[in-house]
């Protein structure tokens, strides 16, 4: 079991307990750590339909699809904002649907043949009136006063996806507007709702638009279809939701990750969110009540993050909360349309599956409503204290930070910039005592800056960069020799060594020069190449009596220094 986590930042013990009668299953962080909490209940529903949050009597709602057959009766599950449930609600018939009125004192309910309102503080069940048979799965969305729900209709359930009897209805009557397949809704601020079209063998090129609900008729305003001339594009629509002052709309593409659009066009916004990290792919998108956050659901497997929780402002660098979602006690990943935000942001609920789509939890996350400021140091040390090419080099400095101290350590990133332009080193830890080592291995001569950044996360305030620059040099070479004190003309001379090269190996194997002097003069023998392992030999047949020098150089090349060696051998008859 890996429990919901956030990968590298702000990650809380985990502390799982189980509450008697509730079914639930509680993580929480420490009491001291402002980072985010995740409780989670495991949800009484085999089959996922809607989530629904009522801030009014706090209460959250999740029904059961049960679309399979129509003698599948309908289930309710009600929890409050902190994740224990109150009551399960059932019908006579399954519902695939859920809206809550303005005044949330009535929650819609999309039966099979019936819309259902429930009284949201005495949970009794009353009928609203009856509607188009419902054999696929119903969207229910309230806006402008009025509620809309979609009626597909198949002969068969499998062609629900592509059935063309996707009408959208409302209390007032129908509207007339239908496409191909199970068309979603989703309501938002300012008299808005959106429309979105799933992917389908009769809709190759699925939509998005936008419609106004002020005036009890429907009125569309933008529209967007995303293929190019050549097919390349299309939308594979598993989410929408409106920010939470209306002007854009966040898409969860399973073809593309998150879109983030203008209200006005659906035109992509002139920033977008990052993408997602390799192997997810989007489920689910929504932004908190206030503004400040937007939470980014996937389907992901492994340790590849299913829920990212960032700044809803695209061009704030502030590091996300990462949740991975992976066993018995979380889910396997986030549902499609499995996320809803409180309001005031102060929680979010997602709704998790696991891999086979046959079991599903709520969770009930907190972000931090508190962030701290982080200062890097401009002090730095570095060692050695001569860096050369091809050889590791550490530089270390310090962190501080206000507030508690985190469950995990935080992490700064590093990049080294240099003649040939800035490479990316990674993400380093920050010990306890708030010192951090930046591992390097510089390739090039010359002066290689350094530059240290903390990017933030929702605890903490990102910090200014700091820089420190180090002069890379030559690695060392070095020649040792062993040569006999004493030759002879006859039996000549042999002397053995060793060469030794620091930094970055060698692209060819060291060919050495070797020079003689004698009370002759000095001339130079044969060079010698250096075996793989370092060591050579040199043979000579002295020309002269008495002390006879040898003298053996490597030139050096780019990196490495050059280096010398003597030694001196008496030679007799």
């Amino acid at each position: 079991m890996k429990s919901a986590h956030r990968t590298g930042r702000l990650a809380a013990t985990v502390l799982a307990a189980a509450l008697a009668g509730t079914g639930l299953t509680v993580a929480v962080a420490p009491a001291a750590h402002a980072a985010a909490s995740d409780v989670v209940a495991k949800l009484p529903i085999t089959s996922y339909s809607a989530l629904v949050v009522d801030d009014v009597h706090q209460r959250v709602y999740v029904a059961d699809a049960q679309t399979s057959s129509t003698y599948n009766r309908g289930t309710i599950a009600v929890y409050t904002f902190d994740g224990e449930r109150v009551t399960t609600i059932t019908t006579p018939q399954y519902i695939s649907g859920l809206a809550l009125s303005a005044d949330a004192g009535t929650l819609y309910a999309g039966g099979m043949e019936y819309i259902l309102k429930v009284d949201t503080t005495t949970y009794v069940v009353d009928y609203e009136r009856s509607a188009s048979f419902d054999n696929c799965g119903r969207s229910m969305a309230f806006s402008g006063g009025q509620l809309y729900y979609t009626t597909p209709y198949a002969a068969y359930t499998p062609n629900c996806d592509t059935t063309a009897y996707s009408n959208l209805d409302s209390l007032a009557g129908r509207t007339n507007w239908q496409d191909y397949g199970k068309l979603q809704l989703k309501s938002g601020p300012g008299d808005r709702m959106l429309m979105g079209q799933p992917p389908n063998a009769n809709a190759a090129n699925p939509f998005v638009a936008v419609f106004d609900t002020s005036g009890g008729t429907l009125v569309r305003n933008a529209a967007r279809r995303f293929a190019a001339a050549d097919g390349t594009g299309a939308l594979n629509l598993k989410d929408m939701a409106f920010s939470a002052d209306g002007s854009k709309v966040g898409v969860a593409d399973a073809a593309h990750g998150h879109r983030l659009l203008n209200t006005s066009d659906l035109s992509d916004a002139a920033e977008g969110y990052q993408a997602l990290p390799s192997g997810a792919t989007a489920s689910a998108v929504g932004f908190s009540g206030d503004g400040r956050y937007v939470a980014r659901g996937s389907s992901a497997t492994g340790s590849t993050p299913d829920l990212l929780v960032q700044p809803a402002d695209p061009t704030d660098a502030t590091a996300p909360l990462e949740f991975v979602y992976e066993g018995s006690l979380d889910g396997d990943r986030v549902a499609p349309r499995g996320i809803e935000w409180s309001a005031d942001g102060s929680r979010l609920f997602t709704v998790t599956t696991n891999a086979a789509g046959t079991q599903y939890w709520l969770h009930v996350v907190q972000p931090p409503a508190v962030q701290y400021d982080v200062r890097l140091s401009e002090t730095f040390t570095h060692s050695p204290a001569q860096a050369v090419a091809g050889e590791p080099l550490s530089v270390r400095g310090r962190l501080e930070y206000d507030g508690p101290a985190p469950a995990e350590p935080l992490k700064v990133k590093a990049t080294r910039t240099d003649a040939n332009g800035t490479h990316d080193l990674g993400t380093f830890p920050v010990k306890a005592d708030g010192s951090y080592t930046v591992l390097d291995e510089p390739d090039l001569l010359g002066d290689a800056t350094y530059t240290v950044s903390y990017l933030g996360d929702l605890t903490h305030r990102p910090a200014t960069d700091v820089t420190h620059t180090v002069s890379v040099g030559k690695a060392p070479t070095s020649i040792a020799l062993t040569a006999p004190a004493e030759a002879s003309l006859s039996t000549g001379v042999e002397i053995t060594g060793t060469f030794t090269a620091q930094g970055k190996a060698l692209p060819d194997r060291a060919v050495l020069k070797v020079e003689r002097t004698d009370r002759l003069g000095t001339g130079t023998l044969s060079s010698v190449t250096v075996a793989a392992d370092g060591t050579f030999t040199i043979n000579d047949i002295p020309r002269t009596r008495r002390e006879t020098t040898y003298k053996v150089t490597w030139p050096g090349d780019d990196l490495h220094t050059s280096s010398t060696a003597s030694a001196t051998v008496y030679v007799t008859r």
